[in-house]
């Protein structure tokens, strides 16, 4: 199901939690765009979140719950513009 602001969670938890650079969680994930080993593209109900780094896997994925665990080298957490504006989003990632 494709990211709708208006249809958006925003009073559903969102946390990151980073332990030693080579442990993500993240809840409040309502869709996972793509990944590879070097980048994890999501949409959380406080809008678009890319990881960056290397060896990267998603070790659990739960919509249902909305949570996410990711190992690896992590290199950058960033977060787009605004809330859930995919557009610019993937104009981004293919500069």
């Amino acid at each position: 199901m494709p990211f709708d602001e208006k249809n958006a969670r925003m009073d559903a938890p969102h946390h990151l939690i980073l332990e030693d650079r080579e442990r993500l969680t993240v809840s409040g994930v309502e869709e996972v765009e793509s990944f590879d080993e070097n980048t994890i593209v999501m949409v959380t109900c406080q809008g678009a979140l890319v990881v960056r780094g290397e060896g990267l896997h998603i070790e659990k994925l739960s919509l249902d719950g909305g949570d996410l665990k990711v190992e690896g080298a992590i290199d950058a957490l960033m977060y787009e513009e605004g809330r859930g504006e995919k557009p610019g989003l993937l104009a981004r990632l293919f500069r």
